[in-house]
């Protein structure tokens, strides 16, 4: 698995984040520049412990299932990116009155944006990459995708949250199924 593929990996768990940070956005009335950047930290940073975490406990166990890793891998990033578009056409919308930026309410919401990396995270253990890297990757496009989104929400509205959505479920599914792929035909 190259930097390509992180990038997109992490492009594509960071769309969660994203559609948040566009709610968030909604509820900024007169911002301080801070706002803008309070979803991006938490979620950035949330967004690369996970996969961290999920690294470290996939390799306590990846010799022993090694010769499915790139089924599980499919079957992980597959069911991620599955709900990832079925939550896009989701017509439930959070209610942007009540929407701020505390501690816990921040903290609460990285943690539910974050559980898919902490899957993907166990994925890598199967592969060849810097597990450094990748969490650095995946933790800098989340901060600055999450904070376009609050700006993005604050200028434009919700018009475009499912629409990327769904283009983060689409990537994870192309990579679950080009991992697959691979392996079985290029191995």
């Amino acid at each position: 698995m190259g930097i390509l593929e992180i990038i997109l990996i992490a492009i594509g768990l960071s769309m969660d984040a994203f559609a948040i940070s566009i709610t968030l956005g909604l509820s900024v009335k007169n911002p301080k520049r801070i706002y803008f950047f309070i979803p991006g930290i938490y979620f950035g940073l949330f967004q690369a412990i996970m996969p961290l975490i999920g690294y470290f406990t996939g390799t306590l166990f990846s010799d022993k299932i090694t010769n499915f890793s790139h089924w599980i891998a499919f079957v992980i990033l597959g069911f991620i990116g599955i709900k990832m578009i079925i939550d896009s056409f989701s017509k439930n919308e959070t209610d942007n009155k009540e929407t701020s930026f505390r501690f816990l309410k921040m903290l609460i919401l990285a943690l539910v944006t974050s559980i898919d990396a902490l899957t993907v995270g166990v994925t890598f253990a199967f592969f060849q990459i810097n597990i450094f890297i990748a969490v650095i990757i995946i933790g800098l496009i989340t901060f600055f995708i999450s904070t376009g989104g609050v700006i993005a929400g604050y200028k434009f509205g919700t018009k475009y949250k499912s629409k990327a959505e769904f283009f983060g479920g689409a990537v994870l599914v192309i990579l679950g199924a080009k991992i697959l792929i691979e392996h079985l035909f290029f191995n």
